[in-house]
C-alpha cells in the first residue's frame, strides 16, 4: 500500500468538489485563487465554520458538529476564562518581549513548577515548528553532532530545519543523510518486548551514523507518536532508547505538542508515562488554546552553552496578550479537572470501542491514552485506508468530526477538546458503530 504525506490525510481534492453547497464553492474557489497550492482543507465537503464552543463546532448553514480532532483549542472552544483573559490583557497592553510583565513571568513560574527539578529554564515561541527548531538548534550545540532519529513517519513542523526530521511532509525524496529513520513502536515491528526491540532500533542508526562520519546528536519523539498512528503502551517502552541515547552521547527531546498539557489523562506531559527526564521538551499549540504560543523547556546549561554562541529572541514568543491565554489554560486544566476527564472519558471511548470490535470487524487495533486514540480500520487482516477515508467522510455527514493517522491513513485520530463528556463519547462511538455495521 501507498504511504501517505501527512498533508494528504482526509484532505479535500478539488476535483471531488462536485456538489458543494453555494457559500462553500465560493469560499473554496477564493481560498484556490489566494492561496494556491498551500491550500489545504478537510473532508471531501469543507466545512464554512463560524462559531464553537467547549467540543461542538457551528457551520454557516446552522448545523453543529461534534468536533474530536481539535487539540488547538484544547480547554475546549472559545473557553471563558481564556477569552475573558485574553480580552483583558489586550485591551491593556500587548507589545514585543522585551520589556517586563508580571504575567509572563507568573506563567513560567506556573508552567516550570509541572516539570522535573533539572528542567528548569523556559524559551518562550509562537509555534510548535518554532519550538522544535529552537530544539534541534540547543541539542547540536550542546553535542557538537548534526545526526538525529526520528520515526518513519514523524511530523514535527515545517521550518526548514524541522522539516527535515519530519519523514511524513515529504512528497518527494527522503530527509537528508544526517536524520536517521527507526519503525515506529508498534508491537508488530518489535514483536516481545517492545522497549527493547526500539531501543535496539535507535543503537542501530547511531552505529550508522557513525559508521557514516556523522556525529550522533539526539533522538527526536512525539512521545505518543501520533502521525506513526498513536502508540502509547506500555507505559515505560521509551525509557531504554533514551537510556541508549544518553550512553552514545546524544540528548533526548520530547515534543509534547500532541500528547502535552494533559491529554494522556495520566498527568501533564506524556514523557511522564515513560518515566524518563527529557533534556529538551518542546510544546506548541494547545498551551494557548487557540492564541499563537509555543515553548522550550530544557536544562540551564543547555540553554546558556546555545545562547553563548548565538543567542535567542523572539519578537513575540511570551508577549502579555500569549502569556494570559496560558495562565487560563492552566487555570482551567486544574479547575475543570481536565486530566481526570481525559483519563475518565478516553477510557470509556476505548473500552467501547474494543467491546465494539466483536460486532465491527473493520475495527482493528484500539490504542492510545487518555483523549488521545487511535482506531485501525481494517479488511480482513490488512490495513483498509479507503475504509477509515469513507468512516471519516461518513461521521462528517453525521456532524462528528475526527482525523486520521499513521503512514498508511487507516487510522482514525480521536483527539478532541480535553472537555468531552460522557454522553458526546457514546454519540461518537454510537454512531461509528452503526456506520459500521451499515
Amino acid at each position: 500500500m501507498t504511504t501517505q504525506q501527512i498533508l494528504s490525510l482526509n484532505a479535500f481534492q478539488p476535483e471531488e468538489g462536485v456538489g458543494l453547497a453555494d457559500d462553500v464553492a465560493r469560499l473554496v474557489a477564493r481560498r484556490q485563487r489566494s492561496f494556491g497550492a498551500s491550500s489545504v482543507l478537510f473532508y471531501q465537503q469543507p466545512l464554512h465554520v463560524v462559531s464553537a464552543s467547549g467540543a461542538m463546532i457551528r457551520t454557516a448553514d446552522g448545523s453543529e458538529y461534534l468536533d474530536l480532532y481539535n487539540n488547538v483549542p484544547s480547554v475546549g472552544h472559545c473557553h471563558p476564562k481564556v477569552v475573558a483573559a485574553v480580552q483583558e490583557q489586550v485591551a491593556q497592553l500587548n507589545c514585543h518581549t522585551r520589556y517586563l510583565f508580571d504575567n509572563v513571568h507568573d506563567y513560567a513560574e506556573r508552567l516550570l513548577a509541572t516539570f522535573p527539578t533539572p528542567l528548569s529554564n523556559l524559551a518562550l515561541t509562537c509555534t510548535g515548528s518554532e519550538s522544535n527548531d529552537l530544539a534541534l538548534r540547543i541539542v547540536r550545540q550542546a553535542t557538537g553532532g548534526a545526526g538525529f532519529i526520528v520515526t518513519e513517519t514523524a511530523y514535527h513542523g515545517n521550518t526548514a530545519a524541522v522539516t527535515e526530521v519530519s519523514p511524513s511532509s515529504y512528497k518527494q525524496g527522503t530527509p537528508p543523510r544526517h536524520v536517521r529513520m527507526v519503525p515506529a513502536p508498534d508491537p508488530r515491528n518489535f514483536p516481545g518486548d517492545l522497549g527493547a526491540g526500539f531501543a535496539a532500533a535507535v543503537r542501530a542508526a547511531i552505529a550508522g551514523l557513525e559508521a557514516d562520519g556523522i556525529r550522533f546528536a539526539g533522538l527526536l519523539v512525539d512521545t505518543i507518536f501520533s502521525s506513526d498512528g498513536v502508540f502509547a503502551d506500555p507505559p515505560g517502552f521509551l525509557k531504554p532508547a533514551v537510556e541508549a541515547v544518553h550512553a552514545a552521547g546524544g540528548l533526548f527531546i520530547a515534543d509534547e505538542v500532541q500528547p502535552g498539557f494533559g491529554r494522556t489523562g495520566s498527568g501533564m506531559w506524556g514523557f511522564a508515562r515513560h518515566e524518563v527526564v527529557p533534556d529538551v521538551v518542546t510544546m506548541g499549540k494547545p498551551m494557548g488554546n487557540g492564541i499563537a504560543m509555543g515553548g522550550v523547556v530544557t536544562r540551564p546549561e543547555l540553554l546558556a552553552g546555545y545562547c553563548d554562541a548565538f543567542g535567542y529572541f523572539n519578537t513575540f514568543g511570551g508577549n502579555p496578550v500569549a502569556a494570559a491565554a496560558g495562565l487560563a489554560v492552566l487555570d482551567v486544566i486544574a479547575e475543570d479537572g481536565l486530566i481526570d476527564n481525559a483519563a475518565q472519558v478516553g477510557g470509556h471511548i476505548a473500552e467501547r470501542l474494543a467491546a465494539a470490535r466483536e460486532r465491527c470487524p473493520a475495527i482493528g487495533d484500539v490504542r492510545g491514552a487518555g483523549l488521545y486514540l487511535g482506531v485501525e480500520i481494517v479488511s480482513g487482516d490488512a490495513p483498509d485506508p479507503e475504509g477509515a477515508k469513507r468512516l471519516i467522510n461518513a461521521l462528517r455527514d453525521r456532524h462528528i468530526l475526527i482525523g486520521a493517522a499513521g503512514a498508511l491513513g487507516h487510522v482514525l485520530k480521536v483527539r478532541p477538546p480535553l472537555c468531552l463528556t460522557l454522553e458526546q463519547a457514546d454519540r461518537f462511538v454510537d454512531t461509528l458503530e452503526d456506520l459500521i455495521s451499515a
